[in-house]
């Protein structure tokens, strides 16, 4: 497989000298195309940081993060824009859903605010609408909604643009339980039909047993990887190894969660 995106010694320091914050402190590693990868780690490890990185929302103090070769600190202007409109998608715990604009307006937002809504894009939406069951609410406000519609809506956004990377940050965070598995099986889907690059941070090992691999991340740095052993490897089977790690990494899942 391609591969997509690389992170070369990632570091993310807050504060000067004695009262220094390593938020990322180190961190490598690779994604492939296709890949279905969930970060976790206790609140404060450093993974939304670390998306947010990816994302270009935060600037690194030190390594590179290179998008099939190219190194994202050298995009400026046009070509920024390009790439946090359309080359990523961002999928938000809290939906962040314009209140006053409709389902459909939200969902285009993100080429809209780049002038590439055309023919395609309106194909893309009503493919994504059906797919993520939400055809019969392209005419509603977000205040209509559901909290399992709402995240869906913000998947469609996220993915509108087709993008290369979805970025997802605690997707299941404000759902039940219910609404939480219906959106991990929508996004594996996407990832095995699509073939969707997904990297997701999550502290749910529900969520994260989705993944295809996983990166633990403690203190700024990754502390361990998982892999699922091979396709048959049940969702079940993977769930208790993440649950082994957690309690490990935590001295306890109580202190992970």
């Amino acid at each position: 497989m391609e591969k997509i995106l690389e992170v070369q010694g990632l570091e993310k320091f807050y504060g000067k000298k004695e009262n220094i914050t390593r938020a990322i402190d180190g961190v490598t590693f690779q994604v492939l195309n296709g890949e279905f990868i969930g970060i976790m780690g206790s609140s404060g490890s450093g993974k939304t940081t670390l998306l947010n990185c990816i994302a270009t929302i935060t600037r690194p103090t030190a390594g590179r993060i290179l998008l099939k070769g190219e190194d994202l600190s050298t995009y400026k202007g046009k070509k920024l824009a390009e790439y946090r409109g359309s080359r990523i998608g961002y999928l938000f715990q809290n939906f962040e859903l314009i209140e006053n604009m409709t389902v459909k307006e939200n969902i285009l937002l993100p080429l809209a605010i780049h002038n590439q809504v055309n023919q395609e894009s309106k194909k893309q939406i009503v493919k994504l609408a059906q797919y993520l069951e939400i055809a019969d609410l392209m005419e509603k406000f977000p205040e209509e909604l559901s909290g399992g519609q709402k995240q869906r809506v913000s998947a469609a956004r996220a993915m509108v643009s087709k993008p290369e990377i979805l970025l997802a940050d605690e997707p299941t965070g404000a759902l039940d339980s219910k609404n939480a598995k219906a959106l991990m099986k929508k996004l594996q889907e996407i990832n095995e039909k699509e073939k969707s690059t997904i990297l997701m941070v999550t502290h749910d090992a529900n969520a994260a047993s989705y993944c295809s691999r996983i990166l633990f991340i403690q203190d700024g740095a990754i502390f361990h990887e998982l892999r699922r052993k091979h396709k048959d490897e049940s969702k079940q089977e993977f769930y208790e190894r993440i649950i082994g790690v957690m309690a490990t990494l935590g001295g306890g899942s109580e202190n992970v969660l």
